[in-house]
């Protein structure tokens, strides 16, 4: 998982994900959920790299900031629920993908959510 259309592809294999360009700047791929329109998933060039912020319990924030180097406080996000991953070949593909997978369950929509979206 090492281009953006890789990442792209294994978020739109999440239920009801989308890829959305609300930035108007084709830096910035957005993954969001139909349901609730959040984001889960931003992916952008920085400093010659892809990077990807994702949403995090802060129960598990740290744990992956010092478990790799290259998953740092979130560019442009809020640094207490957001994570980047810089993707340069030192994050484990299987990291990669627990960790976008957790941030779609923490922005999916709730039961009562859904049952307001559904009236």
């Amino acid at each position: 998982m090492g281009t953006r259309e890789e990442i792209i592809w294994y978020c739109l294999k999440f239920p009801d994900a989308f890829e959305d360009y609300p930035f108007h700047d084709d830096n910035w791929t957005c993954m969001r959920i139909r349901g609730n329109k959040k984001i889960f998933a931003c992916i952008f060039e920085r400093q010659g790299h892809l990077w990807i912020n994702i949403k995090c319990d802060p129960a598990w924030r740290d744990f992956w900031r010092n478990a790799y180097e290259a998953v740092v406080p979130a560019y442009h996000m809020n640094k207490e629920h957001w994570n980047s991953i810089i993707v340069n070949g030192t994050v484990p593909e299987k990291d990669i993908k627990r960790m976008i997978a957790e941030s779609y369950d923490l922005c999916s929509p709730r039961e009562n959510e859904r049952k307001r979206q559904e009236k």
